[in-house]
């Protein structure tokens, strides 16, 4: 899904203007001209065409408390190029503010919370880094950013939601300048692995794996607090759920891809968040065990942090706002990665093969050289 940023203005979008005079028609159909009272009266099945003429009619305070406080993040950024006078209220930082804290409790951490005000446009700016999926960036054109450039800090903000209703939501920072992180496998871990997050969420265990793949939701938004930047780099609905075999724990995969080197195994990424849940013993409650992210090439090796780190800075400097439905968007990129990691995989087999054969054919003609050499002499 696009996010229109707010900037004059385009009053040519047709579905805009109507989307929003159908808002401003029904207050204003409902307003009394004495003294501007409500007062009920039938809807109307007409809707006024004419965008200006419905907000001249409307006073902007009304319009600014009663009906953009009703607007997600997408409508209320397309709601702000339709005219001067709506790019002028939708542009209230406490609207934004409460837009952001409302998509992702997490944010409303008092770090987080002034982290976000400090952004170049404010929660405005943090909403249109956070909400489009990651967009598919060049990978001969993405250069490696410069060593002093890298973020020092990364603070993880993560909801979960099994249908409308949050299960699970925290923030963790981590550091990304030690000599431990920079060697060791990249990974964020969100809970201990003793620690179990129950949930009210009843299931039947027999449906847990086909159901948590249709009702869970994840947000994993990855923040610079030092150059105010942010991404989300998770693929909205899970890319794959699978039940283990043995503790019956289903693992619902979340991912984004990313270029890597061109050329190499880690051509192309993934950034792959991994929530584990299972039902609990007792009343069948859902119970969230691991919440965790981890960068993997093409081969199925995890990058280090040094790495990563590369890849994560590319994806924060990267375009965002590609158009589309989040859930299919990011659930066609994943079988993208693996259609390309399949491939990979049998060109590599095929010249392993090759070698083989190469290797025995010059072991039986050497084998035979030799005994001809010791038979003719």
């Amino acid at each position: 899904m696009c996010v229109m940023v707010p900037t004059p203005l385009d009053t040519n979008r047709s579905a805009h203007r109507l989307t929003l005079s159908t808002y401003l028609s029904l207050f204003s159909q409902h307003r009394s001209p004495s003294d501007g009272s409500l007062r009920p009266q039938p809807p109307s099945t007409t809707v006024d065409e004419n965008p200006s003429a419905s907000i001249s009619a409307v006073h902007p305070d009304i319009i600014q408390a009663h009906i953009l406080t009703r607007l997600d993040g997408p409508t209320l950024a397309s709601a702000a190029c339709t005219s001067s006078q709506l790019h002028s209220l939708a542009s209230d930082h406490r609207l934004w503010s409460n837009v952001c804290h409302s998509t992702w409790p997490s944010t409303a951490a008092p770090r987080l919370r002034h982290l976000i005000s400090s952004f170049p446009d404010g929660a405005f700016s943090f909403f249109s880094d956070s909400f489009p999926l990651l967009a598919n960036l060049d990978s001969s054109s993405a250069a490696a950013a410069d060593h002093h450039d890298r973020p020092s800090e990364l603070i993880s903000a993560v909801d979960i939601y099994h249908g409308e209703k949050l299960i699970f939501s925290k923030v963790v920072e981590t550091e990304t300048v030690s000599g431990w992180f920079m060697c060791s496998p990249f990974r964020v871990d969100l809970l201990d692995p003793k620690d179990v997050v129950p949930t009210s969420v009843k299931y039947p265990e027999a449906d847990t794996c086909r159901n948590l793949g249709e009702e869970l939701r994840l947000s994993w938004i990855l923040i610079d607090p030092a150059g105010r930047r942010a991404m989300n780099l998770s693929s909205h609905t899970a890319v794959s759920v699978q039940r283990h075999w043995l503790s019956g724990e289903v693992h619902a995969r979340f991912a984004s891809i990313l270029p890597g080197e061109k050329g190499s195994a880690s051509e192309y990424v993934q950034l792959g968040i991994v929530v584990t849940c299972r039902v609990g013993s007792e009343g069948g409650e859902l119970q969230v065990r691991e919440v965790s992210l981890q960068v993997e090439d093409m081969d199925g090796m995890h990058l280090n942090g040094k790495e990563s780190l590369v890849i994560l800075q590319k994806g924060l400097e990267g375009r965002k706002g590609r158009k589309g439905r989040r859930e299919e968007e990011g659930r066609r990129r994943y079988e993208e990665y693996l259609e390309r990691k399949r491939e990979r995989k049998e060109k590599k087999m095929r010249t392993e093969g090759t070698l083989d054969t190469l290797c025995v054919t010059f072991g039986v003609l050497g084998f035979l050289l030799f005994w001809l050499f010791v038979l003719c002499r």
